[in-house]
């Protein structure tokens, strides 16, 4: 798999682990009252984008999901022209 290929394994799991972290410290801070719990997120299925959330932040994602599957027809539409 060589070098490259190893880092971005160790990356991968690195980030996984700092999102068990956040999920953690955002349990413990709205158990305890000192935060507000918000979330949402983005599935992309195929060019479909679902988006979902508590958020205000829900309207850009939205508009990000979009801007990808615009950006996914057309790659596709391009490589099967190759």
């Amino acid at each position: 798999m060589g070098m490259r290929g190893e880092l971005l394994i160790a990356g991968g799991i690195v980030l996984i682990l700092i999102g068990f972290m956040m999920i953690f410290l955002g349990t413990i801070m709205s158990a305890s009252g000192q935060g507000e719990v918000e979330g949402g997120g983005v599935i992309m299925i195929g060019p479909v984008p679902i988006v979902f959330g508590t958020q205000r932040g829900a309207t850009l994602a939205m508009i990000l999901a979009l801007l990808l599957m615009i950006l996914w027809i057309a790659g596709a539409l391009l490589w099967r022209r190759g």
